[in-house]
C-alpha cells in the first residue's frame, strides 16, 4: 500500500441522497482486503485470535463511532453493532454519534450485561457501556466543551474494575479540517482532566478525536499520557481508522484515511497501584453485512489492558 502520512484530506459532506450503489449487495460477512496489503496480515483476525486467550485479568475495551447520524441501513448496522460487542464481550464500550434508536436496541439486547452512560439525549451524542460482572460504576459527569459548535462533550466515568480505580473518558472532537483550532482547544482540556486525576487512578480515553497529527504535535501530550497506538509500536494494520479505500459507507470516490480514532492512558503513579500497560489492538468491523454496507464509516478500536 502506498505510504501516505496521517495528514490527508477532509472527507467532503456526507450526500443524505447518496445510494447504496457501489455496495456489494447479498455479500454477508464478507471480509475486505486488509489495511496494510503489504503486510498480507488480517487485523481483525488477528483481533479475533486474542479473544481465545486468558483475559480474565486483562481489562478489555471497544471504542467506536457508530455513524448514528446515517439513516442508510440503520437497523441492520445497529444488529451488527450488536452482533459484534456480543462476539467481543469488552469489559468497556466507548461510543460516539449515538442516536437514540441505537440506544435504545442496545438496551434491549444488552441491558442484561452492561450499566449505560450517556452524554446526551436529544441530536447525537457519546456514551459508555460497562459490563456488570466486572466494572462498578462509581459517578459519572459530562464536562462542558464551552466554545463547541458541534454539541460535543467529555463523558467520565469513574469505575472500580478488580477493585483498582479506573477514570474511563470518551469524547467525539469537533469535526472538519477547518475546526482545528477548536478541536485543539478540546484535546487541551481531554490532557488537562487525564492528569489531573488522582495519582491512585488509571485514566483511560478512547474517542474519535477528528485529529492529524500536526495538531497533536502543536498540543503535544503531557509526559505521564501515552498514545496507546504509538506505545504498542503503531501497527500497521490499525494504523487508519477511517480509511476509505476500504470502507465504502460514504462512496467516496477519494482514496482518503486518518487515525481519527485514538486511545490515549494516563496510569496510575501512587506507590503500590499495579501499573496498568497495553496489552494488544485490533480494529473490530471490518466485514461487510448482508445488507453490502460495514457497520459505520469508522472501524472500531479493540484494546486490551493488563496490570502488573
Amino acid at each position: 500500500m502506498e505510504k501516505i502520512g496521517e495528514e490527508g484530506e477532509e472527507s467532503p459532506e456526507r450526500n443524505p441522497s447518496s445510494s447504496t450503489a457501489n455496495r456489494q449487495e447479498g455479500e454477508e460477512n464478507t471480509p475486505r482486503h486488509s489495511v496494510n496489503m503489504a503486510e498480507g496480515a488480517s487485523c481483525s483476525d488477528e483481533t479475533r485470535e486474542t479473544l481465545s486467550e486468558d483475559d480474565d485479568n486483562k481489562l478489555s475495551l471497544i471504542t467506536w463511532n457508530v455513524d448514528g447520524l446515517d439513516g442508510e441501513e440503520q437497523p441492520e448496522r445497529a444488529r451488527g453493532l450488536c452482533s459484534y460487542l456480543t462476539e467481543y464481550s469488552p469489559d468497556v464500550v466507548l461510543l460516539q454519534e449515538l442516536v437514540q434508536p441505537y440506544v435504545r436496541f442496545l438496551h434491549k439486547h444488552l441491558g442484561v450485561d452492561y450499566t449505560f452512560i450517556e452524554g446526551g439525549k436529544e441530536h447525537y451524542f457519546t456514551g459508555m457501556m460497562l459490563k456488570k460482572s466486572r466494572v462498578t460504576l462509581l459517578d459519572s459527569e459530562i464536562v462542558a466543551y464551552p466554545t463547541t459548535q458541534m454539541l460535543r462533550n467529555l463523558l467520565v466515568a469513574q469505575v472500580l474494575f478488580r477493585g483498582q480505580k479506573f477514570c474511563l473518558m470518551t469524547s467525539h472532537f469537533e469535526s472538519c479540517k477547518a475546526n482545528a483550532e477548536e478541536r485543539m482547544r478540546q484535546l487541551q482540556l481531554v490532557m488537562r482532566k487525564m492528569s489531573e486525576a488522582p495519582d491512585d487512578v488509571t485514566v483511560l480515553f478512547g474517542g474519535d478525536t477528528n485529529l492529524r497529527a500536526a495538531e497533536v504535535a502543536e498540543v503535544g501530550l503531557p509526559s505521564s499520557v501515552c498514545d496507546v497506538w504509538e506505545q504498542l509500536g503503531r501497527p500497521l494494520c490499525c494504523r487508519f481508522t477511517w480509511d476509505t479505500k476500504y470502507n465504502t459507507n460514504n462512496n467516496i470516490p477519494v482514496n482518503r484515511h486518518f487515525r481519527f480514532d485514538r486511545v490515549y492512558l494516563r496510569r496510575a503513579s501512587k506507590d503500590g497501584v499495579p501499573q496498568v500497560d497495553p496489552d494488544s489492538m485490533g480494529l473490530v468491523g471490518l466485514e461487510k453485512l448482508k445488507c453490502g454496507c460495514f457497520t459505520s464509516d469508522h472501524w472500531g478500536i479493540y484494546c486490551r489492558f493488563s496490570a502488573e
